[in-house]
């Protein structure tokens, strides 16, 4: 089957984005959700970093393994068994009645999403041969996905004030099935011209390091960060890793082929990627809580005080690499990751009644201006420096270093808002009458910590519910400051080994954007 016409490809890409925007906005979506979850399923501040990194975790570890199956057993093939699965987890997941049940779904969901999103940037670049057309549709592609990353939360919190929490996962149901549908009619089957077999001792040692490390940092400030359980998954996700990278170097078809990381502008690429998602989300974990649980707005109003977030990515994303043909990806890369930094600083100084028409959303435009100055060139330089028959490998590690990014990104920066949060409390409330048992559902969590406050004396609510909030804020405040030093240093680094003169766009899409700015 084949789809030669112009209009024929241009509706490809539209199936593309949709499957695209489906798996990405699903990233997001949960975190304005965040405080219902607190409140109805009692999750404490633990179990919330694990209902978003439970999607994100299956789901990078597990990217590269979609991208090498989709290369031999068919792109189309493989990216609607991801849709089925997801819709079918999607369904499980808004019936979900615990905690436990809901991280397990969200579990599966992940595993889904990581067989739908490497076929489709593979299918996406062998349809578009025509330079001046492939640089428009890698274009409109990231800009959809960044878009589906800010409008998350706008629409879980429109589905939240009308709905109950499970709406969120349902509506992926019907896009699934549009999404199905369009794809069976329209887009084409491919493969890639090797046939290499699947590296299973590799998937599994990857895959165990980083749940290992993710496991460590989420938990260790509830365990302590020198307790034994932590260190010792701190040392085993050391060896795990060390060892997944002897076994590939061994490899004649490896999951991962780490050499790959000796080209600069690969690595560069990847690393400036994983640094933005790891802002990202990492900030958006956050402030969806603080709009909530401080400032008091409903969920539909807390997504729709990140629109200007969503408004900025739609604009910025398409001129990224523009941008970096006309000046060099290294200065628009590096350059973007520093006003994160800014911006991240700036978000850190923000008080409790801060007006939001003034630094708040000044800082959160600032924020998205800088990611989407990463977000283009760092992929084209990943994508532009593999050879063909490498497609699926390179789609697949451009979406595991983002997913890998947001993953480490909800665990320090949410690790240190826990970290400086519980003790707050056990402060706030020295002197309170509680048992060891209530202190300890009040420090799990801002809601839960809020509802120990109603459960007082009414004299006390007031000063008790400044106090929580003064918790929250000092956790906000650190958690921002964390995310723009590694910004910052990431600005530094990417600086220095981006290659000076790359643009970070293949030499196809590099003649196509000349061709299109004269």
């Amino acid at each position: 089957m084949t789809f030669e016409t112009k209009n024929q490809r241009w509706w490809i890409l539209a199936i593309l984005s949709l499957s695209v925007f489906l798996v990405v906005v699903d990233n997001t979506i949960v975190n304005v959700a965040l405080p219902t979850f607190s409140k109805h399923l009692h999750a404490s501040n633990t179990s919330l970093q694990w209902i978003v990194d439970g999607y994100s975790l299956p789901f990078a570890g597990l990217l590269l393994a979609g991208g090498g199956l989709s290369d031999r057993l068919g792109r189309r093939r493989v990216m609607q068994f991801g849709l089925v699965g997801f819709g079918l987890f999607s369904a499980f997941s808004a019936w979900s009645t615990s905690t436990g049940e809901l991280l397990s779904a969200r579990a599966l969901m992940g595993v889904a999403a990581a067989f739908i999103f490497p076929p489709s940037l593979s299918i996406l670049t062998v349809t578009f041969k025509d330079p001046s057309e492939r640089a428009k549709a890698f274009g409109i592609w990231g800009a959809v996905s960044g878009m589906a990353i800010a409008f998350g939360p706008l629409v879980g919190g429109a589905l939240l004030t009308h709905f109950w929490y499970g709406s969120i996962f349902l509506v992926n149901i019907p896009i699934v099935l549009i999404t199905l549908l369009g794809g069976w009619l329209i887009v084409p089957e491919s493969k890639s011209p090797l046939r290499r077999k699947i590296d299973l001792g590799g998937l599994l040692l990857g895959t165990m390091g980083i749940t290992a490390l993710v496991l460590a940092i989420i938990e260790g400030p509830t365990w302590g960060w020198l307790s034994t359980r932590t260190l010792v998954l701190f040392a085993a996700s050391f060896v795990l890793l060390v060892s997944f990278c002897l076994v590939e170097l061994r490899r004649l078809h490896p999951l991962l082929d780490v050499r790959v990381f000796k080209n600069r502008a690969f690595s560069s690429g990847a690393g400036a990627v994983a640094t933005a998602f790891f802002c990202l989300f990492g900030f958006i974990f956050l402030v969806t809580q603080y709009f909530q649980l401080v400032r008091g707005y409903s969920a539909f109003s807390a997504g729709l005080h990140t629109l200007p977030f969503a408004i900025t990515t739609a604009i910025i994303s398409p001129f990224g690499a523009f941008l970096a043909l006309r000046i060099g990806a290294r200065a628009v890369v590096a350059g973007g990751l520093a006003i994160m930094g800014i911006a991240l600083w700036w978000q850190g100084t923000q008080g409790i009644t801060t007006a939001y028409f003034g630094p708040i959303i000044l800082s959160m435009i600032l924020l998205a201006f800088g990611f989407s100055l990463i977000n283009a060139p760092s992929t084209a330089a990943v994508m532009g420096s593999l050879s063909p028959e490498q497609i699926g490998a390179g789609a697949a590690v451009n979406n595991t270093t983002r997913e890998l990014g947001g993953t480490m990104g909800v665990a320090i920066v949410g690790s240190v808002f826990t970290s400086i949060f519980g003790p707050q409390i056990v402060n706030a409330f020295r002197g309170i009458p509680l048992t060891s048992a209530q202190l300890g559902v009040a420090k799990s969590s801002t809601q839960a910590a809020l509802g120990t406050v109603h459960a007082l004396p009414a004299s006390m609510h007031a000063s008790l519910t400044h106090a929580v909030n003064l918790a929250f804020m000092t956790g906000y405040h650190r958690g921002c400051f964390a995310a723009a030093m590694v910004a910052g240093a990431a600005a530094i680094i990417i600086f220095a080994t981006f290659p000076r003169h790359t643009t970070g766009l293949p030499d196809d899409i590099e003649f196509a954007t000349n061709a299109t700015l004269s």
